[in-house]
């Protein structure tokens, strides 16, 4: 009985909102309600379950529009120009990376990526994130990489002070990955709290001008001709997800001009 009664009532209010009018513009505007509110549910849902390869696509543009930068080509000639010149020659070519696994909280930190020889991956490329450097490839398989984090103690990276350009090496003394040192900036150049730093371009791994972080807090040991500065990093270590990694495509012409003036 009762399910008849169900139905009879549907049924009921099925006739009622067929021959009224007003009736069956506000069931269409309920009916429309309710649609509206499944579909946004749905594409909520489905945007959440496909993020991550939204994410993938945004890293894979992003890459192609950092080859596209100013930054990633070198000048080779300021003064003459023609339509179809050489004044700039791409330096740097990047490809987008996802981290698969990453250390913190040891002396010597490791990240892995899931990119290898197979996708144009070898040492020594630098890795950068969207915020800023990440370390240095050390070795490569067919599909990964193994790139040595900047929070590691072995790891050395020459960088710049921005507002006044003094070139000094980024190390990682340990502890916190939020942090690291800054050193051999002599202290007769004023550096303050709050100064940003980046990658000098000195080094044949590292783009210049990649960010690094800011100075977080400055001081004098007695006796020192050098700050100690820390310096808060531009990367939170802890979340990371998507990276660049650099290829340098002058890095052999650099490195034999390098050799060769050494052995003179």
């Amino acid at each position: 009985m009762f399910f008849l009664f169900i139905i009879l009532e549907v049924f009921s209010i099925l006739l009622v909102v067929k021959y009224n009018g007003y009736q069956k513009s506000v069931a269409f505007g309920q009916f429309d309600e309710i649609s509206g509110s499944f579909h946004r549910t749905y594409n909520n849902l489905w945007e959440y379950f496909n993020l991550k390869k939204i994410n993938h696509d945004l890293a894979e543009e992003n890459a192609r529009y950092r080859k596209m930068l100013p930054s990633a080509f070198l000048i080779t000639d300021s003064l003459v120009h023609y339509k179809n010149d050489t004044l700039y020659r791409q330096h740097y070519q990047y490809v987008s990376a996802q981290v698969i696994s990453n250390a913190t909280n040891t002396a010597a930190n490791y990240i892995q990526l899931d990119k290898g020889l197979m996708q144009g991956l070898n040492k020594d490329m630098a890795v950068i994130s969207p915020k800023g450097i990440v370390g240095t490839v050390v070795n490569v398989s067919n599909n990964f990489a193994w790139v040595m984090s900047i929070l590691n103690k072995e790891s050395r990276i020459s960088v710049q002070i921005k507002k006044n350009a003094q070139i000094g090496t980024l190390a990682w003394e340990g502890g916190s990955y939020l942090y690291a040192s800054l050193k051999d900036i002599p202290t007769h150049v004023s550096v303050l709290k709050g100064d940003t730093v980046f990658t000098s371009g000195y080094s044949h791994v590292f783009p210049k001008g990649e960010m690094v972080g800011t100075i977080s807090e400055v001081s004098i040991k007695p006796g020192e001709h050098f700050y100690t500065i820390q310096l808060r990093l531009a990367v939170d270590f802890n979340s990371l997800g998507h990276v660049y990694v650099v290829r340098n495509l002058l890095r052999e012409e650099q490195t034999k001009l390098q050799e060769a003036n050494k052995n003179e």
